[in-house]
C-alpha cells in the first residue's frame, strides 16, 4: 500500500480516490488498485502525482524492490 500517498491525499489535499483517480485521467478502480499496492503507477502517474503534492517522487513512492525491514 502507498500508505504516504494515502496520507497526502486525504490529509494535506483533502482528496477522494475519485478525485485522484480524475486527475489523473483513470478509472476510480485503477486508480484503488495502485493506491492499495495490487498495481504500480506509471512514472508518467508518478510525476503528476509529485507535482500535484509538490514533492519529489522520493519523498511520495518507496522503491518498486523496497520490502519492508530493508534499507532501500
Amino acid at each position: 500500500m502507498q500508505s504516504r500517498l494515502y496520507d497526502l491525499r486525504k490529509h494535506v489535499k483533502g482528496m477522494t480516490q475519485q478525485q485522484m483517480a480524475d486527475y489523473l485521467n483513470i478509472s476510480v478502480k485503477a486508480y484503488r488498485d495502485k493506491e492499495n499496492g495490487k498495481n504500480q503507477f506509471t512514472q508518467d502517474e508518478m510525476f503528476a502525482i509529485s507535482k500535484l503534492f509538490d514533492l519529489n517522487i522520493d519523498t511520495i513512492f518507496l522503491p518498486r524492490k523496497f520490502r519492508i525491514g530493508t534499507k532501500g
